[in-house]
């Protein structure tokens, strides 16, 4: 995603502010906002957020199982379905 053709100033922020919220929520883009030649904020549609949102959960658990993984904290699928047959009670 190239940023660079999406940096507009505070400025342009506040005198166009409805056309700015259709637009991000028409499409997954972001507006890069500055405040004296400094990025200061992001903003995006709701919609690209929240797909963000789950991305990043998505990727957190993916890092936590690899390191469950490395540290040695996993068991074989055999042996916790096993163990999972043999606690339930047996109907009578």
């Amino acid at each position: 995603m190239k940023l660079s053709s999406q940096v507009k100033p505070i400025s342009y922020l506040k005198a166009h502010a409805a056309e700015i919220i259709s637009r991000l929520s028409d499409h997954e883009e972001v507006l890069v906002i500055t405040r004296n030649g400094e990025a200061k904020a992001v903003i995006q549609g709701i919609e690209h957020f929240e797909k963000t949102q789950e991305t990043l959960v998505l990727l957190k658990m993916l890092a936590l199982g690899n390191s469950q993984i490395e540290s040695g904290k996993v068991q074989p699928v055999g042996d916790v379905i096993r163990k999972l047959r043999d606690s339930k009670v047996s109907p009578s």
